[in-house]
């Protein structure tokens, strides 16, 4: 019993440490599903679907780049590791 008690706290501060990760998992998904929010909400209104498309559009590229705003420190992350891996392989 004591032990289920122990895994259950080392998951719960695991969760608190990676709060803020959830937090950009969280915006991550509501982004890149704005354009498609947007385009319901506008059918919703009775708009025509040029109107539609032309701001479902719009929305999705701001929320393309918000996205790559958040993700950036990880692609630099990753390119570094590439690197590495390949002056490792040359020497």
């Amino acid at each position: 019993m004591v032990s289920i008690f122990s895994w259950i706290k080392k998951e719960i501060i695991y969760i608190k440490d990676s709060f803020i990760e959830i937090i950009k998992g969280i915006i991550l998904v509501a982004l890149s599903s704005s354009g498609l929010v947007f385009a319901l909400l506008l059918r919703y209104l009775g708009y025509n679907g040029t109107i539609i498309t032309f701001f479902g559009l719009i929305s999705e590229f701001i929320a393309l780049i918000l996205c790559y705003f958040l993700i950036r420190k990880y692609l630099k992350i990753e390119e570094k590791r590439q690197l590495s891996t390949q002056k490792g392989k040359s020497s």
